[in-house]
């Protein structure tokens, strides 16, 4: 009697998503550069189709939005500060795979600490006491506002993406409750510009220019956070924590110190992100002071990889997008929708090319059977 063969034939598919190992860093950009000129193809046909004008005379004005005038060119580098700012904050955090969706929070806890010193102490001290009564208080703030979760984390293992989510909602509830006792004049729901007759509090200008000092502030936390991530011990044991905290216990790191170490530098740098909004930006506290900066930033972090000084380069393209929005919004009397529908389709792009970059598809060719 004859075996039965009941061997069946495996067929490969169609297609297959597989990990790089590592893409060369030239081929990586280019393929963030053809994702966004494709996406600017595909801006220039929605805006022929949804308003009949020349795109290029969008995309012009979308750059004129940002180097048009020097006062642009100054509030387009003062947007670029402060979500660089946050962004730095919520690296170290990330890096670690920590994830903490409360910069916001922490942030607004800061602007709030910093309103706070400037209204009950603005007559009280000189300037530069002020000043740096207001940093310390700030960075203070944001500190202990990103080491409550971290904390929870490190003792129970709670869930620190809910935990620090909901550390914002209370920070915004908190402002919305002082702002009741600062409110001027009474009953406009808005603390209105603190000390705006005497200015105290108010960081000085340099050069001239109103936003310049916020600017270099910025810069210098770029340069130190750059050199703390990637040339110092504790850089060092984030990376290790990250990649796994079972690793980084065999080689005697403490990683519950560790946790709680760099929430703490993440909370502090939101405080600095806060003060500087309060005292060189705005003068004033509201519940949107921080404007949704803390999860822009995530975005911001990520796409740069949590280095630094990528980071310029991505908070610069989505704040170029943004103030260019803005303008041909004004420019051609459109709907800011149009304007948010050209910058979302340019974002999505430019994330959806990440996949390519850490991924790759094999198309395999179908073999007739015999």
């Amino acid at each position: 009697m004859a075996k039965q063969n009941n061997s069946h034939t495996v067929h490969e598919p169609l297609m297959q998503v597989s990990k790089r190992k590592s893409m060369e860093w030239y081929k990586s950009w280019l393929v963030r550069i053809a994702a966004v000129v494709i996406a600017l193809v595909i801006c220039g046909f929605v805006i022929n189709f949804l308003t009949g004008l020349d795109p290029i005379s969008v995309y012009k004005e979308m750059f004129e939005g940002n180097f048009g005038t020097e006062r642009r060119f100054w509030i387009m580098l003062k947007e670029l500060a402060m979500l660089l700012c946050v962004s730095l904050a919520v690296t170290p955090a990330f890096k670690m795979r920590f994830w903490n969706i409360g910069a916001e929070g922490q942030s607004l806890a800061g602007a709030l600490a910093c309103a706070a010193c400037m209204i009950y102490l603005g007559n009280k001290l000189p300037q530069g006491l002020l000043i740096l009564v207001m940093v310390v208080s700030s960075v203070l703030v944001g500190l202990v506002w990103a080491v409550i979760p971290a904390f929870f984390k490190a003792k129970f293992n709670t869930n620190e993406t809910l935990f620090t989510l909901m550390m914002n909602y209370i920070a915004t509830q908190l402002v919305s409750f002082c702002i009741v006792f600062w409110e001027n004049p009474k009953n406009s729901n808005t603390v209105g510009i603190i000390n705006s007759d005497s200015m105290m509090g108010w960081l000085p200008s340099l050069g001239g220019q109103k936003y310049a000092l916020c600017v270099l502030v910025v810069a210098v936390l770029t340069v130190a956070m750059y050199i703390y991530l990637r040339y110092s011990k504790q850089g060092y044991e984030i990376s290790v924590v990250g990649e796994s905290q079972n690793t980084a216990r065999y080689v005697g790191i403490n990683v519950k110190k560790v946790i709680i170490r760099t929430m703490a530098i993440s909370g502090a740098l939101c405080g600095i992100a806060g003060f500087l909004i309060v005292s060189g930006v705005d003068h004033t506290i509201t519940t949107t002071t921080i404007g949704g900066l803390g999860f822009t930033a995530i975005m911001v972090s990520w796409l740069a990889k949590f280095n630094p000084v990528i980071m310029v380069l991505t908070s610069f393209i989505i704040v170029f997008l943004e103030c260019g929005a803005s303008q041909i919004a004004t420019a051609f009397d459109f709907n800011h929708s149009v304007a948010d529908i050209l910058t979302g389709i340019i974002l999505f792009f430019i994330i959806g090319s990440e996949f390519f970059v850490n991924y790759q598809i094999k198309i395999h060719k179908r073999h007739k059977e015999a």
